[in-house]
Parts: C-alpha cells; structure tokens; sequence
C-alpha cells in the first residue's frame, strides 16, 4: 500500500504546511524563494507520483484516492495565504484578482462533490484535455504568483505602472485557469446532470 508513488503523494500533503509558513509573509524575499523551489518540487512529485504508478503497474485505490486531495489542498493551501497576504493583487483592478482564486476554489469542492455522488453511482468522469490545460495554467499561475514577491526588483514599465514580471504573469495566467475551470467545471455538472433524478 505505501509504494513510492504514495509516498511522493503523501510528501505533497505532509509540506503543505510548510509550503504556507515560507509565504506566509510577503516581505521575506528568501522565504518565497524557498517556498518557489518548495512548490516547484511538490509539482514535480505529482507529475512522477502518477507517473510512477502506471510504468510500475502500482496504481492503487489510496493512490487514486490522495492523489486528487493532495493537489486541491496544495492549491487551496497556497491561494489562501497569497489572498491573506495581499498577493492577489494588481494594478487596474486591485484585489478583483482574488475572484479567480474563488472561481477556482469552488469549482475544486464542487467537481470534488459531484465526482463523490457520481462515484456513488459507478459513474467514472475522466480527466479531460481541457482539464489538464486548467492544471496547467494554476501550476505555473501559483508558481508565477510566488516567484515575483521572491524576485521584487524584477520589473518593467508597463503603461506608466512599474509591473513585477512574474506576478503579471502569475495573474495573468490565473485568470485563465479560472476561466478553464469554469469550462471544465460546466463539463463536469453535465455530465452529472444526466445521473441526477
């Protein structure tokens, strides 16, 4: 039961709280810095975990059921603490950016709820390409999102306003997951909708 693969999965669980100290205040440059090689390493370990089960034949009922967990409580983990410290924010439209992180928050517990009530039933949902895109776009959005508040003097000017490269970016790509989610999300209830009396 605890193969490699579960153990990398359950590594993920057990660093998220100390994925949330290391950015739990903005101004400690190096701590963002440890927090980004941190989340950059727990991506890395969800790739091979997965990865790890199907060439090994190690695909297991506690794989596949930590799996999903250890990836929404790293993404919650993370937009939680970034939205407590201020981080979801930017120019133009302030903190309007902490809606994407809502948008992808709910869609998490919703699609978690319906995938319980579908699995209830002995329906399976599989994992889009769609999906995977949105996977994607907050990995790299979060990851972006971390870096430039450990990397603050990488900046440029855009429209008179000095724009933090990464953090643009970790909004930018933000809200493009969130729209994804949306989609992946309205997928995912339609197909649910079809097993619901």
């Amino acid at each position: 039961m605890l193969t490699l693969p579960n153990l990398l999965t359950l590594s993920r669980i057990v660093t998220v709280p100390v994925l949330a100290g290391l950015l739990w205040w903005p101004e400690w440059h190096l701590g963002y810095a440890i927090g980004f090689a941190v989340y950059v390493l727990m991506g890395v370990t969800d790739y091979f975990d997965g990865y790890l089960a199907r060439a090994q034949g190690t695909v297991s009922k506690l794989g596949i059921f930590l799996d999903p967990i250890a990836d929404k409580i790293m993404v919650a983990a993370v937009i939680l603490v970034l939205t407590a410290q201020g981080v979801l924010s930017g120019p133009y439209v302030g903190d309007l950016h902490v809606i994407a992180g809502l948008i992808i928050l709910i869609r998490e517990i919703a699609v978690s709820g319906l995938r319980e009530f579908l699995g209830g039933i002995q329906v399976s949902v599989p994992v889009s390409r769609l999906a995977k895109w949105k996977t994607t776009f907050q990995f790299v959005a979060l990851g972006a999102l971390i870096l430039g508040e450990a990397a603050p003097g990488w900046t440029v000017l855009v429209g008179g306003i000095d724009a933090n490269v990464p953090h643009t970016v970790g909004l930018f790509t933000l809200w493009a997951a969130a729209a994804l989610t949306v989609i992946t999300g309205w997928d995912y209830l339609r197909v649910g909708l079809k097993h619901m009396d």
